[in-house]
């Protein structure tokens, strides 16, 4: 899961401090000479078009920017007021040119000021009198997700990323405004704004200075604290910030050893499980800097990208990822028996795969054949001693990687395996590994029975004959706008033909935009729920802080687009990041079942990539998603399921996809239609 929002669509509610009673004197200097950032002559009209230049690092540009404009943003609410909850209207929004390809850094764009902005007007002379006052604007980069082609709320998690201004998202000076360029209104010359940030540092606080500006737009550089240029150039060139939140961290241009001490340092503070999974930093150190030390002495890329392997591998949290060696991987795991497994609940390892003329099928093993030992070693030993390629959040999910691997070798390798056959006494034969594909896709956790090609739309549905909905949701790291707007055709489709019941299957979706694992459930909920809190790190605080201003809540999309009938969520071990803050979501009020074999994957945060050397990324995570109490809801939990359907002979080998009949009984259970399925606490 991404980081949900940036900037200004970080926050939910700032309460401002107001001084109403008594305030101190202000500073009041003369309007200022009008003075030129670019050049070019400059004129009583004051600018009249913008451009310039962004450059940025963010890794999900293309993701969260899919369709990237830049536009002149009323940021008049947030940065006087305090206030999260403002939105510009979509009359202030004014949309500029991006004249080079976005996806491409730097890019140029430019933007025609309005003869009459169309911004909210705030007296920020600190005199104590109404002066009318001025508009506040950004230029902003922004895409348009949700709705008409104007911006709305639900935009707003991403704007900002590239922004004309500094604003802070830490939690002890949030929307503070810190540097860059403010581009101000004023409808008259009988206006002020400030010239400094003041003693105490705040901008549009009582101890401003304040200079008088003319009419029409001024260009405000904040580069220097104690002395603002007020800037008249008709055509000013305004750079667009990467906000902190946004830049890739990036330690490419050290050497190994360096880097590994870089990344380990920005871990120990940013890593947002430390406590949790008690991970011990000076222990990496101590049993992988050597590793680095030496792959560096001989230049050898692979022994570090193995090293930094190694470390992700130690560390349980599924988002951490670190370089694979897929020549390793297919060394170890490409041979196999032509054969694949799975746990039932009471601990039996069966065969659910057998491949014709393979190995095992040549050597009389059949499906449903218990397998009780793999070269003399007990399954339950051989299973715990399996290597897993990737880190699992999760006991649930480790096991199930266990089972993909417990049964793969290198190509020629000779094991025994010890079985029972349905109806037959145990035996025991010598296979030799072959070449086995079919036999490692069919391994680890068969969701649906289905292959996925690269042809799904990211939102498919169908109204069955008996009048419940079923969609499948494979993913949040499509194409986000069309996402949505496939969401909201789902939606509009199933009010209009009545549809009973809705069942909505997570099972294929790993994640992606976190915003929308949390807002797409909105359409199933007539009030603006608390979904949960997230913690981050704070540079001031310097430790994991829960800011008030950023839980999250529902932004209902409105009543014409509220389904209020029963809804059945299928989860499973796949589901993750993302996907489990959408199945998180729906728990909320207890609005749907969630119905699965086993819990989700258990990634409960926000995961980031840093950039090493020889184009090497290693991947954490900075986020903590907490439930509404503020407790770890997702990490190493997962979603729990409250309808569990069993993994049993009998539920394995149905020749019935029995999630989607446990989900439709669910369903006519809220029908008070008479329906099946182990109910439990979730």
């Amino acid at each position: 899961m991404l980081n949900k929002r940036l900037v200004f669509g970080s926050v939910l509610l700032l309460l401002l401090f107001l001084l109403l009673n008594v305030l101190p004197t202000v500073a009041q200097v003369p309007e200022p000479e009008p003075r030129t950032s670019s050049g070019g002559s400059v004129t009583d009209q004051g600018t009249v078009f913008i451009a310039g230049e962004a450059n940025y690092t963010f890794p999900y540009f293309r993701l969260f920017l899919p369709q990237p404009f830049v536009v002149l943003y009323d940021v008049t609410g947030q940065v006087v007021d305090r206030n999260v909850d403002f939105f510009p209207a979509p009359k202030s929004q004014v949309f500029g040119t991006i004249l080079t390809d976005p996806f491409v850094s730097p890019f140029q764009y430019e933007l025609q000021l309005p003869a009459r902005p169309q911004g909210e007007l705030r007296d920020v002379d600190q005199n104590g009198q109404d002066n009318g006052g001025v508009m506040i604007f950004a230029v902003v980069l922004a895409s348009n997700t949700w709705g008409d082609p104007f911006l709305e709320e639900r935009d707003n998690f991403i704007a900002g990323i590239l922004n004309s201004a500094v604003i802070s998202t830490d939690i002890d000076s949030f929307l503070q405004v810190e540097g860059g360029s403010l581009l101000i209104y004023a409808p008259d010359s009988n206006q002020s704004f400030p010239s400094g940030f003041g003693d105490d540092g705040l901008l549009f606080t009582g101890d401003d200075p304040v200079a008088q500006v003319a009419a029409g737009y001024t260009l405000i550089d904040l580069s220097d604290p104690n002395n603002f240029i007020f800037d008249r150039t008709p055509q000013p060139d305004v750079a667009l910030v990467e906000a902190e939140d946004a830049e890739l961290d990036d330690f490419s241009a050290l050497g190994y050893v360096d880097a590994f001490d870089a990344m380990i340092e920005l871990l120990r503070q940013k890593y947002a499980f430390t406590d949790y999974k008690q991970i011990d930093w000076d222990q990496i150190i101590a049993d992988y800097r050597p590793l680095i030390e030496t792959a560096e002495e001989a230049n050898d890329l692979q022994a570090f990208r193995l090293a930094l392997a190694q470390i992700a591998l130690s560390i349980p949290d599924g988002h951490v990822s670190g370089p694979v060696d897929i020549d390793e991987f297919r060394t170890q795991v490409s041979g196999g028996f032509g054969l694949a497994v799975r746990q039932l609940d009471d601990g039996r390892v069966l065969v659910t795969y057998i491949a014709p003329g393979g190995p095992a099928d040549q050597a009389g093993i059949k499906i449903r054949a218990e397998i009780t030992a793999i070269n003399d070693t007990p399954i339950e030993q051989a299973l715990a001693e399996t290597r897993a390629w990737s880190s699992a959040s999760t006991e649930h999910n480790l096991r199930l990687d266990q089972l993909s691997y417990v049964l793969r070798f290198p190509i020629d390798t000779p094991a025994s395996l010890t079985y029972i056959n349905p109806d037959e006494a145990e035996a025991t034969v010598d296979l030799v590994a072959v070449f086995d594909s079919n036999g490692l896709q069919n391994s680890g956790y068969r969701t649906s029975g289905e292959d996925l090609t690269p042809g799904e739309m990211p939102v498919e549905y169908i109204i069955r004959d008996d009048g419940f909905a079923y969609v499948k949701i494979y993913g949040f790291t499509d194409n986000l706008p069309l996402t949505v707007a496939l969401w909201e055709r789902f939606i509009q489709t199933i009010m209009a033909q009545g549809a009973l019941g809705v069942v909505i299957d997570m099972r294929e979706n790993g994640g992606g935009s976190g915003f929308l694992g949390d807002q797409l459930p909105a359409y199933f909920f007539d009030d603006t729920y608390l979904i949960g809190k997230t913690a981050r790190y704070s540079e001031t605080r310097g430790e994991f802080a829960i800011n008030p201003k950023e839980d999250d809540n529902f932004i209902l999309p409105g009543n014409d687009l509220y389904y209020a009938g029963p809804v059945a969520v299928i989860i499973s071990p796949n589901c993750a990041s993302a996907c489990e803050s959408f199945a998180w979501a729906m728990t909320v009020n207890n609005r749907a079942g969630i119905i699965g074999n086993y819990p989700t994957a258990g990634l409960g945060g926000s995961v980031v990539p840093i950039a090493l050397p020889d184009d090497t990324t290693f991947n954490y995570t900075n986020a903590r998603s907490l439930d509404a109490d503020g407790n770890i809801n997702i990490e190493g939990i997962g979603v729990v399921p409250t309808v569990r359907v069993p993994v049993t002979e009998e539920t394995l080998f149905s020749d019935s996809d029995v999630l989607l009949d446990a989900a439709l009984d669910y369903l006519r259970d809220e029908l008070n239609f008479v329906g099946l399925g182990e109910t439990v606490s979730g």
